[in-house]
Order: C-alpha cells, then sequence, then structure tokens
C-alpha cells in the first residue's frame, strides 16, 4: 500500500505564492524605481529606457518602420514641405531645448491615414493622410501632436507600464498554477492579459490627449493657429466613417471628444483669444 505524503500541497502551495510575492515586489520596485521629472510636461514620470537609449531605439527602429508602409515617398518637394514645417515646429517650441534628434519622415503609403513617431524623434506621415490636408497649419497640427509624443516620452512610459504588467501578469500565473489542473495557468495567463491590455489602452488614451493638449502651446509658440488641429480631427473623423470602434476598446480617443480637449485646451492657452497673424 502506497503511503501518503500528507502536507506536500500546502507546502508547494505556499512556496508558489512567496515566488510570485517576490516577483511583483521586484516588478513595483523596478516600475517605480525608474521616476523622472518632465521639464516639458511639468510631471514626474515612470520610464523604462533612457534618453539616449529611446535615441538609438528610434534610429534601429525607423527603416523597419517605413518598409512597413512602403518606404519613403519619392517626391522630394513633398518632403521638403514636410521637413519644413516639422523643423519649424522644434524651432519655435519647447521642443529644441530637448535632447531628441528630430527627423520627418513622408510615407509612400496613400492609402493609410496615419502618423507617427518613434522613441528619440522619428516622426511619420503617410501620403495617405497627407493628401487629404488642406492647409500648411493642419500639417503643423499633425506634426506637433507627433513631436509631443516624443518630448513627453510617452514610448518610454509605455515600455516601463508594459514591463509592470508582465511581472504582475507572471506573479498571477504563479500564484494559480494548479498541477493537478494544467490548465489553470492558462485560463489565469488569460484574464490576467486582458485587465493588462485594458489597463495598457487607458494610458495609451491619456498619451493621445495629453499630445493633443500640449500639441496646442507647440503650434502657438511656432506660429501656427492651433484651431487647425480641430480641423485635422474632422478629417479624421470622416476617413473613420460610421464604423468606428467604441472609445473605451480603442487606444485612440473619437475625435470628438478630442475636438472637445482641444478647444479646451485654446481657451485655457489663450484665455483673451488666439493671437491675429498665425498661420493656419
Amino acid at each position: 500500500m502506497r503511503r501518503v505524503r500528507r502536507g506536500v500541497p500546502s507546502f508547494a502551495g505556499k512556496g508558489k505564492l512567496l515566488i510570485a510575492l517576490v516577483v511583483v515586489i521586484f516588478s513595483v520596485v523596478t516600475y517605480c524605481s525608474s521616476s523622472s521629472f518632465n521639464p516639458v510636461t511639468g510631471e514626474d514620470q515612470y520610464v523604462g529606457l533612457s534618453v539616449d537609449q529611446e535615441i538609438a531605439l528610434g534610429l534601429q527602429s525607423a527603416p523597419q518602420m517605413a518598409a512597413q508602409f512602403g518606404g519613403l515617398h519619392p517626391n522630394p518637394e513633398a518632403q521638403t514641405v514636410v521637413d519644413e514645417v516639422g523643423e519649424r515646429l522644434v524651432a519655435g517650441s519647447e521642443a529644441s531645448d530637448t535632447p531628441y534628434q528630430f527627423e520627418f519622415n513622408l510615407l509612400a503609403d496613400d492609402e493609410t491615414i496615419n502618423a507617427f513617431a518613434l522613441p528619440g524623434g522619428p516622426i511619420f506621415i503617410t501620403a495617405g493622410l497627407m493628401n487629404r490636408l488642406e492647409t500648411e497649419g493642419q500639417l503643423a497640427g499633425v506634426l506637433a501632436h507627433e513631436i509631443v509624443h516624443v518630448v513627453a516620452r510617452h514610448s518610454a512610459e509605455q515600455i516601463a507600464k508594459s514591463k509592470l504588467t508582465e511581472g504582475l501578469t507572471g506573479a498571477a500565473v504563479i500564484a494559480a498554477y494548479d498541477p493537478e489542473n494544467p490548465n489553470s495557468s492558462q485560463q489565469a495567463a488569460i484574464v490576467s492579459a486582458l485587465i493588462g491590455q485594458v489597463v495598457n489602452m487607458k494610458y495609451g488614451r491619456d498619451d493621445e490627449l495629453e499630445a493633443d493638449r500640449l500639441g496646442v502651446r507647440f503650434m502657438a509658440e511656432a506660429g501656427y493657429d492651433p484651431h487647425s488641429m480641430i480641423s485635422v480631427m474632422e478629417i479624421l473623423a470622416e476617413a473613420g466613417g460610421g464604423a468606428r470602434q467604441p472609445e473605451f476598446f480603442s487606444t485612440h480617443p473619437n475625435p470628438d471628444r478630442r475636438i472637445e480637449r482641444i478647444q479646451a485646451a485654446i481657451a485655457q492657452e489663450f484665455p483673451d483669444g488666439v493671437p491675429e497673424g498665425l498661420i493656419k
């Protein structure tokens, strides 16, 4: 008759909970120790990369990102327009006081309507979006938004948050593992990943709204009328049609909400009205 070893499951259970607790503590301490003050946003933030690492990552990733959108646009005149507006925004705003190396790229993809920034300074706009813009001020609105993503270190924040989420997810898997029910860890991982995804989506929406708010300031500092950013949102709303996802399940707030926030930012930045003579 085989003897049953009593107490082992309890010991094993305590052991995995202890391991899970260590993982949680390590993840939280690592995250909290990455605090850094950002003079542009005026806030302390948790970042997962140094400035030098951001710049290196952006430079390394830029060719691959361009290739995904058909490479750079072959029209040098169109590229020159993007360069001139982008460089004016940087030179005329707080972005000029940062160490980031800005480079503005017009992509050949004329179907996709998009613009995005990589860590450290590379900024991209697709021909699909560029072709829909009607004024220099609208282009400035798009580029100012992306410049803010860089100087506000949103990518570095997202990386830090992802590392924290991965650590907490791993701890949940360890704590939930049941050797008599191997599927339990898989179920816990799915639930934990879903929770982490929703949390990170919320951060993404906040970053977009911050980029709009500070983009208003950057535009005006460089001589552009920030109202042009509102017309960009209207273009994006028209491009989205009626099949837009509910805002809660999208990393980008819907254009209507962004327009409200941009209007509020303009009113806060210019309580006496936007100055005359700004480029629209």
